[in-house]
Parts: structure tokens; sequence; C-alpha cells
């Protein structure tokens, strides 16, 4: 790890001067000399004198360094049956044409704009033309309740909303335009003006304040690009789960880029031209980071797929898009891996396809369970590499770094710290503990380039809700511990510790247990109130397809698993089996949700769940077998 120690050791003791020189790999302006100071909260700001445009960076310039002809987006849609190709050159100029489109509405640097799109191309256009106008954007998952864009829209104010009629959810066709026009209804904040790209799967009917997309472009001048400082921000993004007033991330412009350019080198190794292929959504960090900006950032082709990982058409949909693509670095959850073992465990389905070119298979989203990733292992020529980061860090806090220094991969392990985080795990009184011991997950200050400088509109939130609990450290919100060789354990949201009779215990150690069962799909622990003991765990399982035996003898196999491999102290004693656990579109399970029906609590349906019908079903299952006071639970 010689390699690894030395860059790390200097983005920690000389930050200004590491992230001077990664800061090289961006096409400014005017290129910064500030690298890093401090606002009056004490919280860094990075390249704050420097100019830029991100747009700029990651399509005129590689147009102007010869790669124009060069794919720069392969959109893949089976739910539509549509495939479509745009090259750097493409994208510049229609990303240019839609801008003058925005302009003309009068969007300009600062303005917000919030984009309510699916998986197609024009929703990286309308990201980009944003960013080539230096207007802030805000993408919000296509599909959310009409309430929950309204409050989104109600806290960004944009000039303009950007849509497209519709949205396909499988086999169902999801008009958009009704959900716009109630969410702006129910809002205080009225925009300008709604830009609508019509689909052929449903055309929408257009209003006084509508523009259709194609008009638009059609009657627009190409607009430049707007040189914005490097600590001007890029977009606001709401994180999932928000209740209640939403969370709007903010991300800044120079620092986002600098850092993306520096992972798609160190961390993904991918060189320009090569493909990468993350599965995630425009609506999520993920695809923010490393569908739209990251690969384009690089010269990377960038796949934009518009299905599932299974049902569009089988568990082998990921498998063909590698291949079709000739992709080289591969990004998703690992609940997308689960679903595939679910439905094809053997992976037979993988064996049709010709996937060599595929060097380094990446995982993030929620912690990548050991019987998952011995799953993967097993099966792939190449490493399987799970690595850690949040919607409010932008880009990976730890990772097995496959462009500096490759290192051997541990199951439950996102490796170690990557340069810039200086991670540390301490205790409840805020010291450092020591290998192998649990405690909160922070991050010292400063902060590196990409992450958040701040909670639209509310900097005092921010402060509350990230930097209070430990002066100086940024507080995760997760616990893990460093073992004896540096790796980094992540076990889980803190609140995932449950406490049984004094005794503090994971639920991320107990699903590692369950998982490893091998008639086990997927699995969750959660900790459901006891007045004994004060907590006690509960799983629910989902079996493989195929499982035939009695799910009274496979609960009873599991419980005696957990009390063989954690011991009875555990006290695991119940068992659940189920067909479909509820989960946020990016395959979060909602284990908070779980835990409130358990103990009786009333509960919503949140904006974020993937299949709503999944909550009623484990209530029902948790109200038949007495889980807890779920009987008392009641959906509000």
């Amino acid at each position: 790890m010689s390699m690894y120690q030395d860059e790390f050791r200097r983005s920690i003791d000389q930050p200004e001067a590491f992230w001077a020189e990664q800061a090289r790999r961006i096409p400014w302006f005017t290129p910064p000399t500030t690298i890093l100071e401090y606002d009056e909260a004490n919280h860094a700001r990075w390249f704050v004198d420097g100019e830029l445009n991100i747009c700029h960076a990651a399509l005129d310039h590689h147009v102007e360094q010869g790669r124009g002809d060069q794919p720069a987006i392969f959109w893949d849609s089976p739910v539509t049956d549509s495939k479509r190709t745009l090259t750097f050159a493409e994208m510049r100029d229609q990303v240019a044409l839609f801008a003058g489109g925005l302009r003309a509405q009068g969007v300009g640097k600062g303005d917000r704009v919030v984009i309510y799109m699916p998986m197609v191309p024009e929703a990286l256009i309308a990201m980009y033309a944003c960013a080539r106008l230096g207007a802030v954007h805000s993408v919000v998952f296509g599909g959310f309740a009409p309430h929950e864009l309204a409050v989104r829209i109600e806290d960004a104010a944009p000039k303009v909303v950007i849509a497209a009629s519709c949205g396909i959810e499988g086999s169902k066709v999801l008009p958009y335009k009704p959900i716009i026009d109630e969410a702006i209804e129910q809002s205080a904040h009225k925009p300008d003006a709604c830009v609508v790209f019509q689909r052929d799967q449903h055309l929408a009917e257009l209003g006084p304040r509508d523009h259709d997309w194609a008009a638009l472009v059609d009657k627009a001048e190409p607009a430049e690009c707007v040189a914005v400082k490097g600590s001007d921000p890029l977009y606001v993004l709401y994180t999932s789960g928000t209740t209640g007033k939403p969370k709007g991330v903010v991300r800044d412009t120079g620092g986002y880029a600098v850092a993306l350019a520096y992972s798609m080198d160190t961390i993904y190794d991918v060189d320009p031209g090569d493909v990468f292929f993350s599965a995630s959504d425009v609506g999520w960090v993920v695809g923010h980071s490393y569908i739209v900006y990251a690969p384009l950032l690089r010269g990377c082709t960038t796949v934009v797929y518009e299905g599932k990982p299974v049902k569009t058409p089988d568990a082998g949909a990921f498998w063909r898009l590698i291949s079709e693509y000739r992709v080289k670095s591969f990004f998703t959850a690992p609940t997308a891996f689960r679903a595939m073992k679910k439905e094809d465990p053997d992976a037979k389905l993988m064996a049709q396809y010709d996937i060599a070119c595929l060097k380094a298979l990446f995982l993030a989203g929620e912690r990548l369970d050991p019987p998952t990733f011995h799953w993967l292992d097993d099966l792939m020529d190449v490493p399987v590499i799970d690595h850690w980061w949040q919607t409010e860090t932008g880009w990976p806090i730890a990772a097995n770094l496959q462009g500096l220094e490759p290192m051997p991969t541990k199951a439950g392990s996102a490796t170690v710290p990557v340069p810039g985080f200086n991670v540390q795990i301490l205790d409840r009184e805020g010291e450092q503990v020591g290998p192998m011991e649990q405690g909160s997950v922070v991050i010292k200050q400063p902060m590196p380039p990409g992450c958040l400088t701040g909670i639209w509109g509310d900097p005092k939130r921010f402060h509350s809700a990230y930097m209070a609990a430990f002066p100086g450290y940024y507080l995760t919100g997760d616990g893990g511990y460093f073992d004896e060789d540096g790796y980094l354990f992540i076990m889980g949201r803190t609140d995932d510790v449950i406490n049984i009779a004094g005794h503090r215990l994971s639920t991320g150690e107990m699903e590692e247990v369950v998982g490893a069962h091998p008639a086990v799909a997927e699995c969750a622990v959660i900790g459901i109130h006891d007045a004994m003991k004060g907590q006690l765990p509960v799983g629910l399982v989902i079996p493989k397809d195929g499982f035939e035996g009695r799910e009274a003898d496979l609960e009873e196999e599991l419980i005696a698993l957990v009390r063989d491999k954690i011991g009875p102290i555990a006290c695991f004693k119940q068992v659940l089996v189920v067909d479909r656990l509820p989960k946020t579109r990016s395959g979060k399970i909602l284990r908070k949700l779980l835990r409130n029906i358990a103990d009786g609590k009333e509960f919503g349906v949140p904006s974020t769940i993937d299949d709503p019908a999944s909550l009623q079903d484990v209530h029902e299952a948790m109200k038949e077998r007495a889980v807890g006071t779920a009987h008392e639970a009641r959906q509000v």
C-alpha cells in the first residue's frame, strides 16, 4: 500500500498543494490561485477565484481536442425498444441550442431550473444546458408525487421547470404533465414557464405556461458557455427520504469537477475513449456524478439505460449492455444484483454474453453484504469492489483505488479512505477508538473538493445536521470500524445499532449471517422495541426463486445460524419470510419505516418508495405473526 499511503498522506498533510495539482486536470478559463479558504462558519471552500464552466470542460473542450466524433452517450431503452448514440459534437450542439431556448425564457446565471425527466438523453442535455448558462439545476426523480415535487419547487424557486411528457415504469406509461401541473398548483412559488419534451408513448396537452421542447429549440440561437466561479453552485439535489421541509444539498462547480476527474482516473481507472456504465438514475447523486458529469469530463462514453436489472426483459440485461457497448467499468447498487441473483441464482444468462471487456465491477448505494459479494466474486473474473459514499459527499469516501494501487478485497469492507477524506472512528465522547472498535464514522475537516457546500437556503441546518455533533468533523451518520490492516468497514446507519439489555449489537452483522444462508436471496434485520430488553431483532427474508422448502424450517435454520455465529446474546428469535421488501427507487431498504411499523407507529408511504404495495404486504405479515405492536400501526 506504499503508493496509496504516499498519496493519502500528501492529501491530508498538504491539502492545498495536493488539490492544486489535481485542479490541473480541468480546463479552467481562469486557473485558481486561492485553492482553499474557509467561510465564516469555518467550512472549507475550494478554488473560489478560479473560473470555468463544467459544460465547456465536459463537451466543448473535448470537441476542441479532436474527440467530436467519439460517442458521448449510448442510450439504451428496452422499455421503449429504442437506442440512440450522441457524439461529443452532437451533444455540444444540442446543449448549446437548448441553452439558447432557456435563455430566451429568461434563464441566466444563478437562476434555478427544476428538471423532472426519465432516463432519456434530453435529461442530460437539460442539465448541461443549465450549467452552460451558469444556472443552477435541481433534478427531481421522474415519478415523484405532486406534493413531493411541489415542496422542491417551493424550496428551489425555479424560473423554469423542464419535464418529459411521460416516463415508463416497466410496462406502464406514467404521464408527467398532470403531476407537474398539480405540483405547481400546490406550490407557493410559480415558475415562469414549463418546457415539455414530448415522447411518442404519450403526448402531453400544453397550457398557456408551457413550451414544446422541439419548438423552443427550432427558434433558439446557440448559447456560449458562461464563466462561473469555482465556488458557484452547479446544482441542488434533495436527499431521498426527506420529510417536512426538504434538505437540498448544494454542490459547487470547481471542486466537484476536480474531484470527479480525479476519481475517474484514481478510483475507476478509466481513460478517455473508454466506456463507463453506471446503472442508476439522473434523479440520484450517482446519476449526477457518474452518468452525467464524471464520464464526459474524463472524455469517456457514458451508457444511459432506461430499464431495470430484471424483467426488461430478464436478469441478463446488464450482461447484454456490458457486452454490446464494450463497457470497461460498471457501477450499480448491490440490490440490483440481489434481484438478479433471485431470478437467476446460477447466473446462467451471463454465459450468453461476451463480457471480457469488463475490467472492474463497482457497487455502492448501500452496504455490499458479504453473501452478495461472494456470489459476485465467485462469478466474475474481475475485481468486485464495494465503495462507500453519500449524496452529501458527491463522490466516494472509501474505495479500492484501481487506478492508483489495487488492493486485495475483503468481504464487507469498502477498503480504504480515498485521498482527501480523513476518515476517523469516534466514540460517543468524541474520542478516537482503536482497530476493531465500532463507533461513529466521521471525516475530519477540511472536507475535500466535491462535497456539499451547504443546504439550500438554510446554512444553520447544514451546520446542525452535519458539523455540530463533533466539532471539526463531518458526521456521516454511519457506524463502522477500521481493522488492523486499515480497511474500513461500514456497518450501516448508527440507528441500525440496537441495544439488547445493555449490549450494543449491529443489525448489519446479523444480516451478514442471515444472508449467507444458501436459500436467502435478500434480507433485512431491524431492531424493534421490547419492554424487557429495550430492543429485539427481527429478520425479514426473501427466499431465492425455486425455494421449495418449508418456511418454518427456513426460519428455524436462520435463528440457529445467528445463535451459532453471534451467540444467544443476539436474542434473534423471530424471522418473517416475505415476497418483497419496501425499498427506495435507488434500492435502499426502508429500515426505519419497517421499525416504525413493528413498533406500532403511524406511517406514511414515502415519495421515494419503489413499490408501495410492498409496504402493506410487510405490514400485514407483521400483524399476522404478532411482531411487536405492528397490529396498532396505522397508515396515514
